[in-house]
């Protein structure tokens, strides 16, 4: 069934990609892409590696989180619900098959879309910075929300309110989405939400390149503000999972300015490269 899921997940990929790379990238950016892309890609290598390097711990490590959230992790799903009550019955009711549709597949489709397609759309930017902006930032997210999810143990409203949120519950309406999602988290993984932090900081970006990008802005916008609904009407989120979220995509993105613009990877190993060549006798040519 995994199998099957991720074959549906590539194809719906695999068409909004091209599409979306004709609407708002355009020939003549993909153009200079070609002829540029090995050189930015030495740029941006190390912020690269730095992104993949995290990922891989982060898969690693959530094998184990959930073991070591029950030796130092707090127990908040009760304080979360006392706090919160039933605030994400509100977006219940307007719970319809049409809506339930839209959501479901925002959550899975449009998500993985929302992260993708800007890898691929700031790597056609001459200037790398802000590629490699958002990859620090993703690497952020991945990093710290590692963290809070070792720190804080809750459960969704999905598992609190079981009644309320049946009719709309995502693995209820699409019962093969379980089999992907398994995948990448736990039941006690909602704090903060990820899906609504990594969406916000896409869509930060966006509003800073809207002068380049502008037919991309509002798309982003959009996508991103419906992945976060999506998390609460699944019933998959908290309200203060999302505004965790909102708060972690804004820290991630100032965070990434401040790095990437303070020191880049590439000069500093430039650097420690052209230093090791220096101490090796007869390397600059001369005996």
């Amino acid at each position: 069934m995994l199998a099957e899921v991720l074959t549906q997940l590539v194809i719906v990929i695999g068409l909004l990609l091209p599409i979306s790379i004709v609407v708002f990238i355009g020939r003549e950016r993909l153009v200079r892409t070609h002829a540029e892309w090995r050189s930015r890609l030495r740029t941006t290598a190390p912020t690269i590696a730095v992104l993949l390097v995290v990922l891989l711990i982060n898969r690693v490590a959530r094998q184990q989180a959930p073991r070591l959230s029950r030796e130092v992790g707090h127990h908040l799903t009760a304080t979360f619900y006392n706090i919160e009550g039933e605030f994400i019955l509100i977006f219940q009711s307007i719970a319809n098959p049409e809506t339930t549709a839209y959501f479901s597949s925002i959550y899975v489709y449009g998500y993985t879309f929302l992260l993708i397609f800007p890898v691929i759309l700031y790597f056609t930017l001459s200037d790398t910075r802000i590629f490699r902006r958002l990859l620090t930032a993703y690497a952020l997210n991945y990093a710290i929300g590692l963290v809070l999810y070792i720190l804080v143990i809750a459960y969704g409203p999905r598992n609190v309110m079981p009644a309320e949120v049946a009719e709309t519950m995502l693995y209820d309406t699409n019962p093969q989405y379980q089999y992907l999602t398994r995948e990448v988290n736990s039941n006690t993984n909602v704090f903060p939400s990820l899906h609504t932090s990594l969406s916000a900081t896409v869509a930060t970006f966006a509003a800073i390149t809207r002068s380049t990008f502008p037919k991309w802005f509002p798309l982003a916008v959009v996508l991103a503000a419906s992945v976060a609904i999506s998390t609460m009407f699944l019933g998959i989120h908290w309200g203060i999972d999302v505004v965790a979220g909102l708060l972690l995509a804004a820290l991630c993105v100032v965070l990434s300015d401040r790095l990437v613009g303070r020191w880049s990877l590439s000069e500093l190993l430039g650097d420690r490269l052209q230093q090791f060549e220096d101490r090796i006798p007869g390397s600059n040519g001369n005996e």
